[in-house]
């Protein structure tokens, strides 16, 4: 133990301070400049290094993957935030004449207006607008402006998987490449023609006219088009409402692309729209079903715009950190079986819209230092979770686990990224007792199921639902008319087993869904309160299941014998 006159000699020499990182070193890229940046530890970079190193992992998880090929029209899903942003402006950049290998698809942005959802108010709304239409006339894209609203008017094919397009391989892309490239150097017609006629011109001195022809004779229509018209002209001719329409470009459509007229912006939304969608959300009982729910309506409607204005591909701006955090919040909402589709690079669930994440490779910090330095502008708008606190929901507390514990650990986030990497597309071996493409009626990934498995969590809560059916009443006079006794069909149709709804309709929409979503929609007591599209395509899968089960009474199965026969 320590004593209180105990000598314990001469204290020790104090001994320098070790260097903190990225003061007094140089840049790791280019061993010159002066670090601007630190990413982690060691990783200094100075401010050009920095950007070819941010651009570089942008351009390589593109190429790497080689899903978009030249000349697709791309939607890039843009919600003002830092990471979106940062997309936007990648795309932006790579479009330019100026870089080295330019990206070659057709972009446009889309934004969806959720200000509803979250409780701002109209003036808050109109404001956020006026920034976000500011920085896309800025941009120069084509751009869609939707209001989250607009879900109520979506039509039920939303929520079916249309067929999809082989994908191509690796010659199939280069062979697209090489066509794209010889079709933009191959002059037009119009101009090939012009130039052969130009040159013809300047051979033969014998037609070139003399001044005073060149008095007499009016100017053709290409020399009309080429000469400006003058002040008296322009005062004198008022401008047709082609012309007016038809602005001039800016510098940065000059840059990226061909201008286009495709800026669409969405009326604005009715009050009834309004209300019913805060009656929605004022259902939900808990912060962690609200912000699934916004999350899927969301999807829906960026689906529906893609496929409205012939979009194939869509860009989320999902980062590193983000999807680190949504796969172990998704494991805890009981998503496991969808991780590969939820945080993949791409997601091919929708069958004719690809979802792709070009952003995956970039941490919230790189995103950060980049909009920081290079003056990327973003807004802010406030989500669903903005000043809930710490526990409120399991999206709030998954992300404050696992930030404050990057922040002790700085290979936390990137541990959970690379695992999710490894994750495989495929579905789970055995049988499963729904038919073959069955998929969840609202985050439409298939039901890999298998009911008869009642160890799992999915398989007890099917065969609950199963027991819990309620009996079918007597064979009675039903005191509304039959929604199908037009076309002849059994009583049955009518009453519990029937597709018609005289039975449970929660039930009948509960057993169309994944685990996953069905914990969700455990907290909304009511169905009244979802977009009619939903319903409408819930009603529609139930009266096709039941079309096929009635009709499998009357196929005739092959043997085993003619179905060795037949293979053989």
């Amino acid at each position: 133990m320590c004593q209180v006159g105990e000598d314990y000699g001469d204290p020790a020499p104090e001994a320098p301070l070790p260097p903190r990182p990225g003061r007094e070193l140089k840049c790791v890229k280019c061993k010159e400049g002066l670090p601007t940046v630190v990413i982690r530890a060691g990783d200094a970079f100075c401010r050009d290094c920095f950007k070819a190193f941010y651009v570089h992992k942008f351009r390589a998880v593109l190429g790497k993957n080689r899903l978009i090929f030249p000349g697709e029209k791309v939607l890039l899903a843009w919600s003002g935030g830092p990471s979106s942003s940062s997309m936007v402006w990648q795309v932006l950049e790579g479009l330019s004449r100026d870089s080295a290998k330019r990206l070659r698809f057709v972009p446009g942005i889309v934004y969806v207006d959720e200000g509803a959802a979250c409780g701002q108010s109209l003036e808050d709304r109109t404001k956020t607008l006026a920034e976000m239409k500011l920085i896309l006339q800025t941009v120069g894209f084509p751009w869609h402006i939707v209001a989250l609203e607009e879900v109520f008017s979506l039509p039920p094919s939303v929520l079916r998987c249309f067929a999809q397009e082989p994908a191509g391989t690796k010659g199939a892309y280069k062979a697209a490449v090489d066509s794209f490239l010889q079709q933009q150097h191959a002059p037009a017609p119009g101009e090939e023609q012009l130039s052969q006629s130009g040159t013809q011109d300047l051979q033969s001195p014998a037609v070139l006219p003399t001044a005073a022809q060149t008095e007499a004779q009016p100017p053709t229509a290409a020399q009309t088009e080429a000469q400006p018209p003058t002040a008296a002209q322009t005062e004198a001719q008022p401008p047709t409402a082609a012309q007016t329409e038809a602005q001039p470009p800016t510098a940065a459509q000059t840059e990226a692309q061909p201008p286009t007229a495709a800026q669409t912006e969405a009326q604005p939304p009715t009050a009834a729209q309004t209300a019913a969608l805060f009656r929605l959300f004022d259902s939900v009982k808990t912060l962690t079903a609200k912000e699934e729910l916004l999350q899927t309506l969301r999807t829906h409607l960026i689906l529906h715009v893609a496929r409205t204005h012939g979009y194939s591909k869509v860009m989320m701006g999902d980062s590193c950190t983000r999807l680190a955090i949504k796969l172990m919040t998704n494991l805890a909402l009981g998503r496991g079986a969808f991780l590969a589709w939820d945080t993949g690079f791409s997601d091919e669930r929708h069958g004719d819209v690809v979802v792709v994440r070009p952003m995956r490779d970039h941490t919230l910090k790189e995103v950060a230092f980049y909009n920081r330095l290079f003056a990327v502008p973003s807004v802010f708008t406030p989500a669903i979770d903005t000043k809930a606190p710490e526990k409120a929901s399991i999206h709030r507390l998954m992300e404050a686990f696992m930030l404050r514990l990057q922040a002790q650990f700085p290979s936390v986030i990137s541990t959970v990224y690379r695992t999710s990497e490894k994750l495989v597309k495929a579905p789970r071996d055995g049988s499963a007792d729904g038919p073959p493409g069955t998929r969840c009626l609202l985050c439409t990934c298939t039901l890999d199921i298998d009911t008869a498995d009642s160890a799992t969590a999915f398989g007890a809560q099917t065969s609950h639902l199963s027991q819990t059916q309620p009996p079918t009443p007597p064979a009675e006079a039903p005191t509304t008319p039959c929604c199908s006794a037009a076309v002849g069909r059994a009583q049955g149709c009518c009453w519990g087993a029937g597709p018609c709804g005289r039975g449970d309709p929660r039930a009948r929409v509960i057993e169309q869904l994944c685990y996953g979503c069905r914990v969700n929609m455990k907290d909304l007591p009511s169905l009244d309160p979802l977009p009619p599209y939903i319903l409408t395509e819930a009603q529609l899968r139930s009266q096709r299941a039941w079309v096929l089960q009635e009709m499998q009474e009357y196929l005739v199965e092959d043997s085993d014998d003619e179905a060795q026969t037949g293979e053989s």
